[in-house]
């Protein structure tokens, strides 16, 4: 789950973070009253979508396709700037590298009073599952794409881990600190607020925090200026506060009915669809369709305590999307009982009516009896044994070949 800036602001500014002052803003009405209200003769006018690098993006008009404004995130110097950028900016799509050529609508905007910058850094946090911490990364190199950072000058970047047990170590924060240039009072301020990112990353079950950029202000003041934060989906049920926080403005409809079905879906650009049990296997499972030539449509994985309600519901959600040549089942049964599964792909399909070959491999509980379900069944189903053959066979039926 991801929210807006604006919202992560707040969370940071409760968490002990310091950020500049910002109003939260639904109609150009607000904007110009936000702006009298922060009393700041400089202030940033910025959009508010779910994606990264607003800054650099550009806003069309979604009924014509239009360019109306180039850059989501700008600068005013005056009320009537600010009415010309928010006009310009609510409403319309925003096409950023992140949301691809399809771009957001702007629903919701963030107007921000200005900083005197004298540095931009670059801080994140993030879980490292191959050392099992959590990863703090910064760079002298704020603003700036990461990924084009670490290729162009990756001595620019800096990572430090924190104890699992323990939490950050002051002797780490400070070494990173003076690594990003810091010393005297803004090392000291960087420290400080790695304890309260780190604090806020583990008790709200943060999956990644990003703040790009990090600025040291004119002042030596070390300010969150910007706010990406995401939180473990799987730890949802010790915070119901988070229900608050989600714009379903910025999800498409087919994940929202998802995850009321406890499915984790993310459409793709491929035409073989995966109805997997398991995140580590539906990655799995992907990587094997492409090993074959194939592309995946989507990652869907059912989860371990799946019903037969919620197994039609992924069927009708892969068949949605008018991409699909076919379907590939992987599942491997452990609470999840395989012949359940198959009885419920069997009932799933004459209530929607499949049109596109379908491949199941299962394998663990009732693996055999499941076989045998489908095998005895009038349902135009395909099953193997292992994954390889499962993944060379859909790829095959969706060529033509077989």
């Amino acid at each position: 789950m991801n929210i807006h800036e604006y919202q992560a602001k707040s969370i940071f500014h409760d968490s002990g973070i310091i950020v500049v002052k910002g109003i939260h803003c639904l109609t150009v009405e607000d904007a110009l009253n936000a702006y009298e209200e922060l009393e700041s003769k400089v202030v940033a006018v910025k959009s508010q979508i779910h994606a990264g690098g607003r800054g650099k993006g550009n806003l069309y008009n979604p009924e014509s396709g239009e360019l109306v404004m180039e850059g989501g995130v700008k600068i005013a110097f005056s009320k009537e700037e600010v009415r010309e950028y928010s006009t310009a900016i609510i409403g319309n799509r925003l096409v950023t590298k992140q949301t691809g050529k399809e771009g957001k609508i702007v629903n919701n905007l963030y107007i921000e009073t200005g900083c005197k910058i004298e540095h931009e850094y670059y801080l994140a946090l993030l879980v490292d599952r191959e050392n099992k911490s959590v990863l703090v990364m910064a760079s002298t190199e704020g603003g700036m794409d990461i990924e084009e950072v670490a290729e162009n000058n990756p001595e620019a970047i800096h990572k430090i881990w924190a104890d699992p047990l323990n939490g950050l170590s002051r002797e780490d924060s400070m070494s990173l600190a003076a690594a990003l240039g810091l010393s005297d009072k803004s090392q000291e301020e960087l420290a400080s607020m790695l304890d309260s990112l780190y604090a806020m990353f583990t008790e709200r079950d943060c999956s990644m925090i990003e703040i790009n950029p990090l600025v040291k202000s004119e002042s030596g003041e070390m300010i969150a200026l910007d706010g990406k934060v995401g939180f473990d989906d799987s730890a949802d049920f010790r915070h119901p506060w988070r229900n608050e926080l989600r714009d379903f403005s910025e999800e498409e409809d087919v994940e929202i009915r998802a995850h009321e079905y406890g499915l984790s879906y993310v459409k793709l650009e491929g035409n073989i669809g995966c109805l997997v049990n398991g995140a580590g296997l539906a990655m799995a499972s992907m990587d094997v369709i492409k090993l074959y030539g194939g592309e995946p449509a989507n990652f869907l994985d059912i989860g371990g305590g799946a019903t037969r309600e919620s197994i039609t519901a992924a069927f009708e959600i892969i068949l949605e999307d008018k991409n699909v040549e076919g379907i590939l089942v992987n599942i491997f049964g452990g609470i999840i009982q395989c012949d359940m599964v198959a009885r419920s792909v069997i009932q799933a399909s004459a209530e929607i009516g499949l049109a596109v070959p379908l491949v199941v491999r299962f394998s663990g509980t009732n693996h055999v009896k499941g076989k045998e379900v489908l095998d005895q069944s009038n349902l135009n189903v395909h099953t193997t044994n292992t994954l390889a053959e499962g993944a060379e066979k859909i790829v095959s039926l969706t060529r033509g070949d077989a």
